[in-house]
This record gives C-alpha cells, sequence and structure tokens, in this order.
C-alpha cells in the first residue's frame, strides 16, 4: 500500500480516503479527488492534509491507486 503520510506520493487528480477533523475520532473515511495537496512539510505522521474536489479537507488515510 502507498504511504499517505508521505507528500511525494500525493498527486493531483488520485483518488484517496481522508479522514476529516470532525471524524478523527470515529474514523470515519471520505472518497474524493485530490484538487490541493495543503501540507507543505515531506511528511507527516497523521498523513498529508490534502482538498478534495469536493472541498472536502481532511488528512489522507488510503491511497485508491
Amino acid at each position: 500500500m502507498i504511504d499517505g503520510r508521505q507528500r511525494k506520493n500525493i498527486k493531483i487528480g488520485l483518488f484517496v480516503e481522508i479522514v476529516q477533523k470532525p471524524h478523527q475520532r470515529s474514523g470515519e473515511l471520505t472518497k474524493g479527488e485530490v484538487a490541493k495537496v495543503l501540507t507543505k512539510s515531506i511528511q507527516h505522521p497523521h498523513g498529508i492534509k490534502v482538498q478534495l474536489k469536493s472541498g472536502l479537507v481532511g488528512r489522507v488515510k488510503n491511497i485508491l491507486a
């Protein structure tokens, strides 16, 4: 599985599953296509923060290649 904690693995147009801030405790995942990569650092322990084409923002948990 591709690591969603490394920014180099996240590209615009990829389909991913994210966890939004209000759903962090439940772990509810949302699927969508990456529109913007918001995290500037090369890695993040909780996942790279992205904005989906739908406008939702969250941290990448899975990459659906």
